[in-house]
């Protein structure tokens, strides 16, 4: 940095006790390093005559020394100025952690430059002065300043100066490590507790620990204490009910019922009784007073499945349920009150049902407060493994049938597999393998015919692609024949051939019609 104007002629004492004053009164207003260590080199540059500063800090993970700040360069500039312990004045200052004064940095070699802030001036008229900052006896940086080289002047002086202001920066950097520490010490704890958290929050009836899967988990720990209707979607299989056990067993009404509901598997003709109760003598069959099950859900939770299939007069009724907490039995007119928690799934795309008028929008409003999407299988298969730790454990305790592995081909056909029946689907497969296992281990040949591949099975086709196709088509022909009894023109139409080209291919495959021939 140049210099604006020539400090006023005082005594060195005083114009240092002055700097010293404005310091102490710079580093005062922040314990943020770099709030203060601009200003710090501004004053330094203003009362001493400073060309250029730079603080230096060195970085204890990467090993390397970087400009903190600097006065005199530019951003580019510091962005250069990076070194190793050693390397160059300011590497060895903070090595050694003794100052170093270079009268011309044309004359010393280890004055490397790399800012590159000196190459337009006269190298010889330049003076470089650096000394350690300390804590105690660690060197964590360095304080640097050039000024134009003057005969007569005290470079013990400026390095006094210099290491009297290092050792008051030495403290704010202290205290900006202390608060790094802590910072990163409580995010650390943050991550610790999160994750312990999660550990313990994450449903012990739901195998995964995939990316999606972590953010179901998320979901469920959010709404569990909470008393808000839960819509879970989901394809079919993925385990939509046992989410819905998650968040019971997580809330404050785990020591209350859990009634489950699956309304598509429900007549019409008895779905309102089921859910709502009826009167004695309210039907044909009807002997008795009957609750139904949000009266036995009663101050815990609900879980109605497949509730995209509720017919229309149903829906009515359950949003009625949602709004005023009441309803009546089937055949009765008083007026039940209910306290139930209201969780609810369907693999069905609702959006689509509303728009056909098969759902109410304003049923969907009211169930879709907290939605959870639970992702197919094909889209975690990073907890395949996991879920065929936990089924082959299963199944084996319960067939009292020992499996202590599965083969590595095996789990290979399980992982390249599409799952449309997901979890579901790979359980079932589990629980076959397991009975099927000859030698505690599950092998390819164990797993269901569906996920058999040809190089698996030893059914790859070795052939070309036209003898394929000329295989294909003879059988067609050959099967057509039959059909048509020997017929080559029925036979032909059945094709969509003309009867000139199916005896061209008859005559080609040299297949004799004769034979299908019979006897009327």
């Amino acid at each position: 940095m140049e210099v604006r104007r020539k400090a006023p002629i005082v005594k060195r004492e005083v114009q240092e006790l002055l700097l010293l004053f404005e310091i102490s009164q710079i580093l005062d207003q922040s314990i943020e390093l770099g709030d203060v260590v601009g200003p710090v080199l501004e004053a330094i540059a203003r009362r001493m005559g400073m060309m250029r500063g730079t603080i230096t800090l060195l970085n204890r993970q990467s090993g390397e020394i970087m400009i903190e700040t600097a006065h005199g360069l530019s951003e580019v500039q510091k962005e250069r100025g990076r070194y190793r312990p050693g390397e160059g004045i300011t590497g060895q200052v903070v090595k050694t952690g003794r100052p170093a004064i270079v009268p011309h940095i044309s004359d010393e070699p280890l004055f490397l430059d790399r800012t590159g802030a000196r190459k337009r001036l006269k190298k010889n008229d330049v003076s470089f002065i650096c000394v350690p900052i300390k804590i105690g006896n660690e060197v964590i940086g360095a304080l640097s300043a050039d000024r134009v080289f003057e005969e007569g002047v005290s470079f013990q002086e400026d390095v006094r100066l210099l290491a009297i202001i290092a050792s008051m920066i030495a403290q704010a950097v202290r205290l900006r490590q202390e608060a790094q520490e802590e910072r990163q010490r409580l995010m650390e704890e943050n991550t610790r507790l999160q994750s312990e958290l999660r550990e313990r929050f994450r449903p012990s009836n739901i195998v995964g620990n995939s990316k999606v899967m972590r953010a179901v988990y998320d979901l469920i720990s959010q709404v569990s204490p909470s008393e808000a209707t839960v819509l879970v979607r989901g394809e079919s299989g993925t385990g939509k009910e046992l989410v819905a056990h998650a968040i019971h067993y997580n809330s404050p009404r785990a020591d209350k019922p859990f009634v489950k509901v699956n309304c598509g598997a429900l007549p019409e003709s008895v779905v309102e009784s089921e859910l709502f109760g009826h009167e004695r003598g309210a039907f044909t069959g009807a002997i008795a007073t009957r609750k139904g099950r949000f009266e036995l859900a009663h101050s815990g939770t609900i879980f109605l499945d497949e509730i995209g299939d509720l017919s229309p007069t149903t829906q009515i009724k359950l949003l009625r349920v949602l709004q005023e907490k009441e309803f009546e039995r089937v055949g009765g007119s008083a007026t039940q009150k209910t306290d139930v928690r209201i969780i609810t799934a369907t693999n069905r795309d609702l959006e689509r049902l509303i728009t056909e008028g098969v759902f109410r929008h304003d049923l969907y409003y009211r169930l879709n407060v907290f939605p959870i999407h639970i992702p197919p299988l094909r889209e975690r298969k990073t907890d395949i493994s996991l879920l065929v730790d936990y089924f082959i454990e299963k199944y084996s305790r319960a067939n009292d049938k020992p499996v202590l592995r599965i083969s590595t081909p095996a789990i290979d056909m399980l992982m390249s597999y599409h799952w449309p029946g997901n979890v579901r689907e790979l359980e079932n497969c589990i629980e076959r393998a397991v009975l099927l296992s000859s030698d505690q281990v599950i092998h390819s040949h164990n797993l269901p015919p569906t996920l058999q591949t040809a190089e698996a099975s030893g059914t790859a086709h070795m052939g070309t692609l036209d003898s394929t196709l000329n295989t294909v088509e003879r059988d067609l022909i050959v099967d057509a024949l039959k059909a048509a009894r020997g017929n080559k023109a029925r036979a032909a139409r059945a094709l969509g051939l003309t009867e000139r080209i199916m005896g061209l291919r008859v005559m080609k495959h040299g297949i004799d019609a004769k034979r299908f021939r019979t006897t009327m």
